[in-house]
């Protein structure tokens, strides 16, 4: 290489670097996602309440389509993102499930069954809670709307109480959240779909063979995966089930183990960086085209040296985090609180069935299920996690927000229901935060005084 061409950075150039270092420090902080989220539904609350209410509506209901040749698609806005963009959201659930079951909190029988049977409490009490407050047969179709948890949210409030908090308890906290999303996303296949249109079978299913096709051949580049990922999305929503089950289908098919490859991978790196050195272009010794085709090897290794499921979520989790979630609350948080009519009986029962489902009975829930297995010696607590850290993991997931207002929309056709609900919802997971909050900073505390007394025996 020629040194010459060497410079040393501008100041510039210097403080550009530390800003998109500051930002990318900033994109992996937990706690930074959970704010956003806020925001946007706070954005969202004053703008279906402001004097340009009618705007709100009129805007998520604004038609948009896409189409090919003879093929047309035309919906709302609302339509793209709920049906659309979530399916990406649902791919990043679906591939954490995959994960956690490879090589995670899942991988063993024994190690998921305490964060299971936690999480299967965690459904059970709030949906029973929920049905004994709403006796009529069209509010109880919002019987789920309480059993999910808010990964991105409870995760991100966890965050804000800092290192005090035992390690364990955020994993305890994570699987018992991913095995909540696959209740959830089970409910919403079984419950929440229409009757299925074989046509629509079919389409899916070449969807399906057409993404096993692409593994079966090697093909690793994940673009390649985005028409059979079309297809699989096109026919579950052609037969009534809801199209965004196609997200978590494409997470569970995701390899979790690196490509098999001819040469190891830091090896073929290796290779061509001494080829870089040893013929370089500015002598001459190589090509434009050479030197392209090297960058192209070495990209395909670097490619190689992680897993499908880990390199994808790793890239999509920015998009999902600060873009699709945001969104979805933007366009689904707008509760017009003059739309809620509380003065009904039935939108007072399913408010407060919604918000005592999340709050007390989320908690509740989880501390009954992990005694009960406890006691049973079907499981122990995990070390470092008392039953302390246990509470502040129930409070947490009763912060239900994206998948509770997600299923609510699927739940409820009456305005003025779904109006309550999503309200309910969103009184639930700000309470449920704040309570998770307080008792977090007691519970540090308590750590914080018991670990000087550990040391000290």
């Amino acid at each position: 290489m020629n040194r010459q061409l060497l410079r040393p950075p501008r100041p510039g150039e210097l403080l550009a670097g530390r800003a998109f270092s500051a930002l990318q420090h900033f994109l992996h902080i937990e706690a930074a996602s959970g704010v956003i989220l806020l925001l946007a539904a706070v954005i969202a609350l004053l703008w279906a309440n402001s004097p340009w209410a009618a705007t709100y509506e009129h805007f998520w209901h604004t038609p948009l389509f896409f189409g090919f040749g003879g093929l047309k698609i035309e919906q709302s806005l609302h339509f793209w993102i709920n049906d659309a963009l979530m399916t990406v959201f649902f791919l990043v659930v679906g591939m954490e499930i995959r994960r956690e079951i490879h090589e995670g909190a899942l991988a063993s029988p024994r190690q998921a069954l305490l964060p299971a049977g936690a999480a299967l409490g965690g459904v059970a009490v709030p949906a029973l809670i929920y049905l004994a407050l709403n006796p009529a047969p069209l509010q109880q179709q919002g019987w789920a709307i309480p059993t999910a948890t808010d990964i991105a949210f409870a995760v991100g409030v966890l965050a804000l109480l800092g290192r005090g908090i035992p390690a364990n308890v955020r994993i305890f906290l994570l699987a018992l959240a991913i095995i909540d999303d696959i209740v959830a996303v089970l409910i919403i296949a079984l419950f929440y779909s229409g009757g299925l249109d074989s046509a629509g079978l079919i389409v899916a299913g070449a969807g399906i063979l057409l993404v096993l096709a692409l593994q079966g051949i090697g093909v690793a580049p994940a673009y390649a995966y985005v028409l059979p990922g079309a297809l699989l999305w096109f026919g579950l929503l052609k037969t009534g089930a809801h199209p965004t089950l196609a997200g978590v289908i494409l997470g569970l098919m995701t390899p979790v183990l690196p490509r098999r490859a001819h040469e190891y991978p830091l090896d073929a790196v290796k290779r061509e960086v001494d080829e870089l050195h040893a013929r370089p272009l500015q002598a001459g010794l190589s090509s434009p085209e050479q030197v392209a085709a090297r960058l192209a090897r070495m990209r395909s290794a670097q490619r190689d040296l992680l897993p499908a499921v880990t390199r994808v979520q790793l890239a999509l989790h920015p998009w999902v985090a600060f873009g699709i979630m945001p969104l979805f609350a933007l366009a689904n948080a707008g509760v017009s609180l003059s739309g809620a009519d509380l003065s009904l009986d039935s939108s007072q029962q399913v408010l407060l069935g919604i918000s005592l489902a999340l709050v007390l009975g989320k908690p509740l829930g989880v501390l009954l299920a992990s005694a009960l297995m406890v006691r049973l010696n079907l499981c122990t607590l995990p070390p470092g996690v008392s039953w302390g850290g246990i509470a502040l993991v129930g409070l947490l997931a009763g912060i239900g927000f994206t998948m509770s207002i997600f299923i609510g929309g699927l739940a409820f056709a009456d305005p003025g229901l779904l109006a309550a609900a999503k309200l309910g919802i969103l009184l639930a997971s700000l309470l449920a935060s704040v309570l998770g909050l307080l008792w977090g900073v007691l519970y540090r505390r308590r750590q914080a005084c018991r670990m000087p007394a550990t040391a000290a025996q």
